[in-house]
């Protein structure tokens, strides 16, 4: 998702781009757009991307493309988590009750607790398995508390899906015509009714679940 929004961006204000992608070369609708709207994609290893955090393999990076400008995996540093506070409107702060994230990296929801500013609660659904590092690094992030994670809904793993989730796909497309991609805002609506039924969130609660796009994702399955 991250890669197909940059590429999009840099289309459009003419900026070079290019995409360091974890694993082997491979041919999907995702890529495609990106290669289309001109980014010069790099394919890594496994083991070598997971080298992503240390300032070697990152000063390796920079020497390799000098006039360059890093962006992070999801987006998640200090300029992305700003981006993400702007998300929410002030109409939509004062009119709701309950705000709700998927999690990948943890930027967007960052952003989104920086922004409530402490006077409305948020609720992160991680998408990954073993996400509970996530809350280290999410509080490492933000001065305030008013939020909860789960790391329940993640149906086995990033990108993994299971027949009750897709059952729920395909219900809410038939039932409210909203269309989820299976990476993200399934698992996050699919917490949210859960949750609802289990009765932790309470009745009479105005939910704002922002969904964080990655549509495009869906044409490769």
């Amino acid at each position: 998702n991250h890669l197909h929004a940059l590429a999009y961006a840099g289309k459009l204000f003419n900026i070079k781009t290019i995409g360091i992608v974890r694993g082997e070369n491979v041919d999907n609708q995702t890529l495609n757009d990106c290669k289309n709207w001109g980014m010069e994609l790099h394919f890594v290893s496994r083991d070598m991307y997971k080298k992503k955090y240390e300032a070697g393999y990152l000063n390796t990076i920079q020497e390799d493309f000098p006039t360059s400008y890093l962006v992070p995996e999801g987006g998640n540093n200090e300029l992305g988590q700003k981006g993400c506070e702007e998300i929410l409107s002030s109409l939509q702060k004062e009119n709701y009750d309950l705000f709700c994230c998927s999690i990948g990296t943890g930027a967007t929801f960052t952003g989104l607790v920086n922004s409530l500013q402490g006077q409305k609660n948020a609720v992160g659904f991680c998408a990954i398995k073993n996400g509970e590092y996530l809350e280290n690094e999410i509080k490492q992030q933000t001065i305030f508390t008013n939020y909860s994670l789960h790391y329940e809904y993640n149906f086995g793993g990033f990108a993994k899906i299971k027949p009750e989730l897709v059952s729920f796909i395909v219900d809410l497309k038939k039932n409210q015509n909203i269309e989820l991609d299976r990476i993200y805002t399934s698992k996050m609506m699919f917490g949210i009714y859960d949750l609802i039924e289990k009765n932790s969130i309470h009745n009479n609660t105005k939910i704002l679940a922002i969904h964080t796009g990655g549509l495009q994702g869906n044409r490769s399955l």
